[in-house]
């Protein structure tokens, strides 16, 4: 019941009360008189009655205004402290009592003020000597997370119901399109199940076969097996177990607790592999009737010696034609498909002229020469063994000053089709080829440091070649160097920090301990459920007028802790043009909204982003409203549990004035940014709502079943 309403109620049931008591009264007094004397009584009564009667209804009304007065002194004054009090209790220490009611309780109030401070004074104090006891984990925790990010492999760690409490950004990229929180990337969080990305029965499977390989007493049991992502790309995993205890008996051998899973994307090698086996088919049967041509042409000369010079110059003619087709085609297979057709050994990828500015400071410094290098390509990137081919480039040069006098050398880098050409280059003297094949295989000496690989090893290493030329347009011998080419290695996005955090937590260990999803969610306590906070944006404020979403932003909660890394947000084109007044409001224009995704396109992703968690919005029925009616449009529907921080603020604080977002935000000490964008709204909506959760607590409101229920006696006729 409204406030006000109550005030009024018993405003009338006093002035009732007053009423009845004096017509008692007077009833009483009448009754005993005589009844001469009850004759007199109402005669004498009779002139008075209109001014007693007047006079009776302004004593009421003082009486009412005074009643109303202390009501508001006395009765809603100190329920207004009662919920400071337990603001400060269980949500924002900082809270401070405003000075409401008689002086007694604004006295109390003070009095709880000055209790706040000291508490919160003493609550620094300690908070202090924690963080300083807990410095050492602190910085455990941070070169964990450091590791996370660095390794060159996706990694997760999963609960024994296939939960995920850890993971790192290569990962999640290895499980969708990298820096795409819209693609399979997004099924990938803290809490969500790793059988969004991973088919059940596969992973069943592998769960059976690690039991199996540890009943066998395996020392190294793991299961690999390949997955596909939804974007095509091929995943090879490695599953391996982790156990319940940390040195289980044979009866506990097979309690899994929960499996840590390396990533590796392996589409690039399928394709190489793919291409090479192509190639070779291609080749090989496409090089059959070339070489029958060849053969028949050659037996015939054999078998037939004597026959005339016109026909013995026509089968010269027939080979002359077909090896020329055979070299050219050799020649354009290692043109177009070099990178594919190289060693397997592990190459990395850097700039060329890197690798050339390393080669430099070694010759150099160690044989003193001097180098040069000319117009490099300074975007080619190549895949080297630097060590190995720098190691290489000195012992060239080293055998170049020692056996034919050389002190200067010049390097130049081009691209020539899909091949990298690194030419080391001296004016004279020139050099026989005999010499290079000398070189390549002698052990290499450079600069006093022994190598166990000769030059050729080095060479069938990178799937590369050496040629000795001459330069025509300079007119100096050289030594061309033909290596593969590498795409430019760029770093692998990652989430941007936002909001005053310095590292995403991508962990979360307590969740190995967490209960799965169930259908009895009623029954679950609030600091364990999943959520989902989100908030829409839309071109105007009424839905059934036609207005559309223009934005959604999301973010979600997992025990207790809002993942402001896991978040969905997205700009919606909603084919229509945003009113005016909504758009003062939250700062989207019609331009922003151009060829971004329809809600068509939208709401399935979001839909998917909400998998298994509960939605926490402010005013969620208008949000709600808005998804309803694109169910039969987009075939999607919301039937989650949903909660209301309006309606919630209101269960926990009747006698405050404003529920708005900002108020609540104030109340519990969130800080508000970037109001009124959808995304900006979900965060503080998430804040608010997990500092909302110990105060329902605190009213004996712990389980969803409960929290719904209780905003239900609130609007109960609100329907989502």
């Amino acid at each position: 019941m409204n406030e006000n309403l109550k005030i009024i109620f018993a405003l009338l049931a006093f002035l009732a009360l007053v009423g009845s008591l004096e017509f008692a009264a007077g009833y009483a007094f009448y009754y005993v008189l005589e009844p001469d004397n009850k004759q007199r009584f109402l005669a004498m009564l009779s002139p008075q009655l209109e001014l007693l009667i007047e006079l009776k209804a302004l004593g009421l009304a003082i009486l009412g205004i005074a009643f109303a007065i202390a009501w508001q002194l006395y009765v809603k004054g100190p329920l207004k402290i009662a919920e400071g009090i337990r603001i400060i209790l269980n949500a924002h220490p900082s809270h401070r009592l405003e000075s409401v009611g008689p002086p007694e309780a604004r006295t109390l109030a003070r009095a709880v003020n000055d209790l706040a401070e000291h508490s919160e004074t003493l609550a620094s104090d300690l908070e202090a000597k924690v963080a300083q006891a807990k410095s050492s984990v602190e910085e455990e925790k941070n070169r964990l997370a450091a590791l996370m990010s660095e390794l060159s492999q996706g990694v997760l760690v999963c609960n024994s119901e296939g939960r995920i409490l850890l993971y790192n950004e290569r990962a999640r990229q290895a499980l969708g399109a990298p820096g795409n929180s819209q693609g399979t990337a997004a099924l990938v969080g803290l809490g969500r199940s790793i059988t969004a990305v991973v088919d059940c029965n596969q992973l069943d499977h592998a769960l059976e076969s690690l039991r199996s390989r540890l009943n066998k007493g395996e020392a190294d049991p793991n299961a690999q097996f390949v997955i596909t992502t939804r974007t095509g790309q091929f995943v090879r995993v490695r599953m391996a177990p982790v156990l319940a205890t940390a040195q289980p008996s044979s009866a506990q051998r097979t309690a899994i607790s929960g499996f840590v899973m390396t990533l590796e994307n392996i589409t690039r090698a399928f394709e190489v592999d793919a291409t090479r086996d192509m190639l070779l088919q291609s080749f090989t049967e496409g090089s059959r009737s070339t070489l029958a041509n060849i053969r028949a042409a050659v037996e015939t000369l054999m078998h037939y010696p004597d026959c005339e010079i016109v026909h013995r110059d026509r089968f010269l003619q027939v080979i002359h034609e077909e090896t020329c087709n055979l070299s050219a085609r050799l020649d354009q297979t290692t043109a177009e498909h070099a990178d594919s057709l190289k060693t397997r050994w592990p190459l990395e990828q850097m700039l060329g002229v890197d690798l050339i500015t390393a080669a430099q400071r070694r010759i150099e410094s160690r044989l003193g020469m001097t180098t040069t290098l000319e117009t490099p390509d300074e975007g080619l990137w190549i895949k080297v063994d630097s060590y190995t081919l720098v190691q290489a480039l000195s012992y060239v040069a080293g055998r170049l000053q020692n056996e034919v006098g050389v002190q200067e050398l010049s390097f130049h880098l081009a691209r020539h089709a899909r091949i990298a050409e690194l030419d080391l280059a001296w004016t004279e003297p020139r050099l026989s080829q005999r010499t290079l094949y000398g070189w390549e295989t002698d052990p290499m000496l450079a600069g006093g440091e022994d190598s166990p690989l000769s030059l050729r090893d080095v060479i069938e290493r990178h799937g590369a070649e050496i040629v000795y030329m001459m330069d025509q347009a300079q007119q100096q011998p050289l030594f061309r160097w033909l290596l593969p080419l590498a795409q430019p290695a760029r770093p692998l996005p990652g989430a941007p920090i936002r909001y005053d955090e310095s590292r995403p937590e991508f962990y979360d260990f307590d969740l190995f301990h967490q209960a799965g999803q169930t259908p009895e969610l009623d029954h679950r306590l609030l600091a364990e459920l999943a959520y989902t906070v989100f908030d829409t944006e839309t071109t105007g404020l009424n839905p059934t007028a036609g207005d559309e979403i223009i934005s959604i932003g999301a973010v979600r909660i997992v025990n207790h802790r809002l993942l402001r890394y896991d978040t969905y947000e997205q700009l919606i084109d909603p084919k229509r043009p945003i009113d005016p007044r909504s758009q003062t409001i939250h700062g989207i224009s019609n331009e922003m909204l151009r060829g971004q995704p329809t809600i068509d396109e939208a709401l399935p992703q979001f839909h998917e982003y909400c998998a298994d968690a509960v939605l926490v919005g402010h005013n969620a029925a208008f949000d709600m409203r808005f998804l309803q009616l694109k169910e039969e449009q987009t075939g999607v529907r919301f039937t989650q549990p949903v909660l209301d921080t309006l309606l919630l603020s209101e269960v926990l604080h009747p006698n405050q004035e404003s529920h708005a977002l900002e108020a609540i935000a104030e109340r519990l000490g969130v800080k508000v940014l970037a109001r009124h964008t959808a995304m900006g709204d979900a965060l503080v909506t998430g804040e608010v709502f997990l500092r909302m959760i110990p105060l329902l607590a605190a009213q004996g409101i712990c389980t969803l079943g409960d929290a719904r229920t209780a905003t239900e006696k609130i609007y109960a006729k609100v329907k989502y």
